[in-house]
């Protein structure tokens, strides 16, 4: 594929962005004193190419409609990140001294506290799902003619997720994507699988369907002529191989293995280290002109208000399927909400929303990695995703969850076919830690509706809120317990059954509330009276409705939870209550489970109403 000559004026005023770039890496790492310098000289023409001649962005307003974007994969190169905005001129280059400060954003690694960067990267293998996100958002959703950029390390090739997302970019035809790997040869401890063995690169991204390019990835012209050949190629995304070395400019450094994520000493050897790259720079009277975006119109934006909820008391329905009904009509009432699935959207409902709504639908087929960066893609670009699958298959994602936290991305997460009550699929199936998992990060709600009702206005709850929710949806039906008019909050509760002789409170979620209510009934009747709590709200949690019920009822609760006992619900009530000197009963999944049907299991594992009878009576007595 022909690509137009670069003139050599443009490639001497490139080179020298190139070694601008390597200068400020290397400044700003020795001032901090840790850092990784010899990562960034390996991609400096990379970076100089994209900034200076080929992306299309407002240096001035880093998320600009159209823009396009780019992704920083090898987030531990986040020192010449952060000197090509420089050097663009969003923010003075004395910041780069900053680096690694507290009283600076400039990070170890990129997170979004600062504009230019879409999601935390860092923990590596994550940079391609997030930039298949981006440029999914820019096909299907709001067709804007932007391109994303991803600019991978070699050693991170390594990971799973990425050939999740190689299979996904082609499956989606993301020929708007383009992903840089540096085969740079050398990882943090060893040289890499691959080292520079480029043809096996070429051969294994070929394979997965990419347009595969093999670069010299220091020859300035290759490089800009490479980008030209992927904007150029449609129907598939494309790779540029970039065969590099690290510590590029530096002869005491490039090609060393004993430099991963060293600085160069401050003092006179950072000077001697700068004087041999400004050596490097070559007579240019060019000034490099950075082309940005074209217009584009505003898109969509106004939402309407969600009917009710289509449930009456005495109905009965699962709360997975309830989650389907309500995205689907959320889905009709804001534009900005998107759908992903993982080869599950039949057993999650998610299908509702995918046959109405087939441009905001993606499917990711079994990749759970991918579902979670694309995710956190689309809400960089101004989405509301709703991602769901069964919530023992979000561990697979886990690491995704966590960055996506750190990144406080406004995903939603819905975990169906939870705890025991799954019944015969056993325990691969069941999702007993998912409530542990998702309360651990900082700023994730946690809701977990009990009927049809609470879940439909959680679901709206969900959507409307800024921030990561998670949200546990049940696979048996269970009855309707609240009609079309009851209100929820995040952070609420439901005192479901008191009176003034209560002796005890018990507080319950999803499927065991219904086993509290059945067993206030046998306790009433044994002459026991006991205060019920649906507790739909477990992170955050009703602190005030707790405490005050424990105190009505001689200072006593029995939790009652479908999940393990570490990290439950059972957990969150006693971080909430114990510092009041309160104590807490707690009944749980203590073992691994076993198939079953769904009853038996409840009753087996100790959290069905013989259970909570029984605990009840053994605390009262």
């Amino acid at each position: 594929m022909a690509s137009s000559a670069v003139s050599p004026d443009i490639l001497n005023a490139l080179h020298n962005k190139a070694t601008q770039l390597r200068i400020e890496s290397v400044r700003a790492t020795s001032e901090a004193g840790s850092g990784h310098p010899s990562s960034c000289c390996s991609a400096a023409e990379i970076v100089a190419a994209l900034f200076f001649s080929v992306m299309r962005y407002d240096p001035k307003n880093p998320k600009a409609t159209n823009s396009d974007r780019f992704v920083l994969s090898k987030g531990h190169a986040a020192p010449i990140l952060y000197a090509a905005w420089a050097e663009a001129g969003l923010f003075p280059k004395s910041d780069l001294l900053k680096l690694r400060t507290l009283a600076s954003d400039l990070e170890g690694h990129p997170t979004p506290r600062l504009s230019f960067v879409d999601m935390a990267t860092g923990s590596l293998g994550q940079g391609l799902p997030v930039g298949i996100g981006i440029a999914l958002n820019a096909k299907f959703v709001d067709k804007l003619d932007h391109r994303t950029y991803v600019l991978m390390g070699d050693g991170e090739s390594v990971e799973g997720s990425v050939w999740e997302a190689a299979e996904v970019a082609r499956h989606h035809g993301l020929d708007n994507l383009c992903a840089i790997v540096d085969v740079n040869r050398l990882g943090q401890s060893d040289p890499t699988m691959l080292q520079h063995d480029m043809e096996a690169y070429r051969a294994r991204w070929a394979g997965f369907g990419w347009h595969a390019i093999v670069i010299d990835g220091h020859d300035l012209s290759a490089v800009v002529n490479a980008f030209q050949e992927a904007e150029a190629t449609k129907g598939k995304p494309t790779v540029l191989l970039a065969k590099t070395f690290k510590g590029r400019g530096l002869s005491f450094m490039e090609n060393h293995p004993s430099w991963h994520g060293k600085p160069v000493p401050k003092g006179e050897e950072t000077q001697k280290a700068i004087d041999e790259l400004t050596k490097q720079l070559k007579p240019s009277s060019i000034a490099l002109s950075i082309q940005k975006p074209a217009p584009s119109a505003p898109n969509a934006t106004a939402t309407s208000a969600l009917p009710p909820p289509p449930y009456k008391l005495g109905d009965s329905a699962a709360t997975r399927e309830a989650f389907g009904v309500a995205l689907e009509a959320i889905g009709a009432a804001n534009p900005l909400v998107v759908g992903l699935d993982a080869d599950v959207k039949n057993s999650t409902y998610t299908d509702k929303f995918g046959k109405k709504f087939p441009n905001r639908f993606f499917e990711n087929f079994i990749a759970e990695q991918n579902m979670l960066g694309a995710a956190a893609g689309l809400a960089a670009c101004g989405k509301i995703p709703f991602v769901a699958t069964f919530a023992a298959f979000f561990t697979r994602a886990y690491d995704f969850i966590r960055m996506a936290a750190i990144s406080q991305s406004n995903i939603k997460l819905v975990g169906t076919h939870v705890g025991v009550s799954i019944g015969e699929d056993g325990p691969s199936q069941m999702g007993l830690e998912d409530i542990a998992m998702m309360a651990a990060q900082p700023g994730v709600v946690v809701l977990y509706p009990s009927d049809a009702t609470c879940t439909y206005r959680l679901v709206e709850l969900a959507a409307a809120h800024k921030g990561m929710v998670y949200l546990r949806a049940g696979r048996p039906k269970a009855p309707v317990i609240y009609g079309p008019e009851e209100r929820f909050q995040i952070g609420g509760s439901k005192v479901l059954r008191q009176s003034a002789s209560d002796v005890l409170t018990i507080v319950a979620a999803g499927v065991t509330l219904f086993e509290a209510l059945k067993a206030y009934d046998q306790l009433k009747a044994a002459g026991i009276s006991v205060r019920v709590i649906d507790l739909y709200s477990i992170a955050p949690i009703d602190r005030t409705t707790l405490i005050d019920s424990a105190r009505a009822t001689q200072g006593r609760i029995l939790t009652v939870e479908d999940h393990y006992a570490h990290g439950g619900l059972g957990d969150a009530v006693l971080s909430a209550v114990g510092p009041e000197g309160l104590r807490v009963h707690k009944l749980a999944v203590r073992v691994i489970p076993h198939s079953g049907k769904p009853d038996e299991l409840v009753d087996h594992f100790g959290i069905g109403a013989r259970s909570i009878v029984e605990a009840t009576k053994q605390i009262v007595k």
